[in-house]
């Protein structure tokens, strides 16, 4: 076991802390004993958790941390009609309460359209890629717009069907696949 130097402890963990926008109390830190602090990103995936359960979203949205950051999959289902990507009333109330957690962080934000494998093909989507860009966008345009994230944070980013978290074999995993993904990405 060894002994840290509080004040330098709280120095750095001071001057990290706001890496996901809040700070850690370092109240309970003493030399004498060995206190896990949970990281910011710890504090934001349980502040995203707790909204996940309040709200009753766990088979819409699922949350994943890792070397990216923190990314926030928002199945299709809760956002758009089948083949479209105008975001649905449902979806307004889910982006309204995931931006109030995620508004004030300091981070960059990268919204990224995902579709399953199966093609499309209409005068307006002729493809996949046009699809998962334009769902991205129309995500993103609404964070901007009507909820307050700066601009300057948002990028866009359609991966049409090449990105998959499950398989493409059943209806119920490619259902997964269609997905919009907000990334809050490390600093």
């Amino acid at each position: 076991m060894s002994n840290i130097d509080v004040n330098k402890y709280k120095g750095v963990v001071s001057a990290l802390g706001s890496i996901f926008g809040s700070e850690t109390n370092l109240s309970s830190v003493s030399s004498s004993t060995n206190t896990i602090i949970p990281k910011p990103s710890d504090k934001l995936a349980d502040d995203l958790s707790r909204l996940i359960q309040q709200y009753n979203y766990s088979s819409s949205i699922r949350l994943e941390q890792n070397e990216r950051g923190v990314t926030i999959h928002i199945m299709d289902d809760v956002m758009f009609a089948p083949g479209k990507a105008e975001l649905s009333s449902a979806s307004n109330v889910v982006l309204k309460r995931l931006a109030d957690v995620i508004r004030t962080l300091p981070n960059d934000i990268r919204i990224e359209g995902h579709t399953d494998n199966i093609p499309i093909n209409t005068a307006q989507y002729p493809s996949n890629w046009h699809l998962s860009v334009d769902r991205a966008l129309s995500t993103g345009y609404y964070l901007i717009q009507k909820e307050g994230i700066l601009a300057d944070k948002v990028s866009v980013v359609g991966y049409a069907e090449y990105r998959p978290i499950a398989s493409n074999d059943t209806p119920q995993s490619r259902a997964l696949n269609r997905r919009v993904d907000i990334v809050i990405l490390k600093k």
